[in-house]
């Protein structure tokens, strides 16, 4: 939904950022919000917060109080529409704490990049130097996912079950807090923590990932890229403390995005999970949506995947697999015309590699342009633009 100011005359969104309003519009804030009716053209008009806004028709009627919740600043933020009574205070509270804090993986893949790059690493504390090669070791390669064991393992160790693992220890023989992602991050958080002089760095200008909550949907994060020292130049001490500092801020980013995950998990059989991927000169990130629910007409059990993934080569890439008992529907979406049709050239190979596992493949399409609107049916969004 496309919200505008209307009333406040002279008030353009930047400079309702800029003011008195701006500390209640953060990510995570909660903001009361009522209907004012409709507006001379057929849209509606909302309270929110200190601001009054009109948009268009949701298509499903609003009570006149309710609340939203800031999802993602930018422009244009989005909001969304908090059932009443719904979901546990805890888990509400925590979600709020968490979400200004978090942002995606490639802002730490890439910073890890650009330390790796930098010789004088040698010299920081072996312990560090041990959590970093654990974390690098944990980024998968595109050889571990593309069976099913090794997906299977990258799941796992994704960090986002790594709580239940280790109230059943008897069951997960290998070492989790160094195998799993979640389990590497604490350990290196805890180590930055402890450095003497080392600040925290502030979220690069116009970082905004989406969080992954099962309501946004899928959403292909594009490789960032970090400053590589110069050919000839030899980086100093300061430099690396700079990237050290950058680095502190990025792990307890990524560690408040896996707590979002896993907060919202609690919710449902649904899961967002996040992959890091060793790409051809960077790394990228796999998120994955993993659901489990009943055929709407049959009862039958279903589950469904989707994947994003955004790769310099082939841009923005979008897929769901839905398996109901051995019957299989793959739908697939690229942003770009051509990597739509590098996919379909692989169609013949999968329909064979399908029938020799024994599944019946009901659909297999490929799309040009990425699906909208594909987010959890229940939640409602609201999208604020100036």
């Amino acid at each position: 939904m496309i919200i505008q100011p209307t009333s406040l005359a002279a008030m353009t969104w930047a400079g309702a950022a800029t003011g008195a309003a701006a500390e209640s519009w953060r990510v995570g804030s909660v903001l009361p919000a009522r209907s004012l009716g409709m507006g001379e053209q057929g849209r509606m008009v909302l309270q929110i917060g200190a601001l009054t806004v009109e948009t268009d028709p949701l298509g499903v009627p609003l009570p006149s109080q309710f609340q939203v919740r800031v999802l993602a600043m930018g422009n244009p933020p989005l909001l969304e529409i908090l059932a009443q009574g719904a979901g546990d205070p805890l888990v509400q509270r925590a979600l709020r704490e968490r979400l200004p804090q978090q942002n995606g993986y490639a802002s730490l893949l890439a910073t890890l990049g650009a330390l790796a790059q930098r010789p004088v690493l040698r010299q920081l504390p072996p312990d560090i130097r041990a959590a970093l090669a654990q974390l690098d070791q944990g980024v998968r390669t595109p050889q571990d996912i593309t069976h099913a064991e090794g997906l299977r393992e990258a799941v796992v160790r994704s960090g986002l079950f790594l709580e239940s693992q280790l109230a059943r220890p008897q069951t997960n023989p290998l070492p989790l807090r160094e195998e799993d992602w979640k389990g590497t991050l604490l350990r290196l958080a805890a180590l930055l923590d402890r450095q003497p002089r080392l600040a925290q760095a502030a979220p690069p200008a116009g970082a905004d990932t989406p969080p992954p909550l099962r309501q946004r949907g899928l959403q292909a994060q594009p490789r960032a890229t970090a400053a590589a020292p110069r050919a000839g130049e030899s980086p100093d001490a300061e430099d690396v403390d700079r990237l050290l500092g950058r680095l502190k801020s990025d792990v307890h980013a990524a560690l408040a995005r896996l707590e979002i995950a896993q907060l919202d998990a609690a919710a449902g059989q649904a899961w967002m999970i996040e992959i890091p991927l060793q790409g051809a000169h960077g790394r990228d990130v796999l998120q994955i949506h993993l659901e489990y629910g009943q055929d709407g007409e049959t009862g039958s059990p279903q589950w469904t995947l989707g994947f994003a993934l955004d790769l310099p080569a082939l841009g923005p890439l979008q897929g769901e697999l839905q398996l109901r008992d051995l019957r299989l529907n793959v739908r697939l979406w690229a942003e770009r015309s051509a990597s739509a049709e590098r996919l379909e050239r692989q169609f013949t190979p999968l329909r064979q590699r399908l029938a020799a596992s024994g599944l019946q493949l009901d659909q297999l399409t490929c799309q040009t342009g990425l699906p909208h609107g594909n987010g959890q049916a229940g939640a409602l969004l609201l999208k604020a633009t100036a």
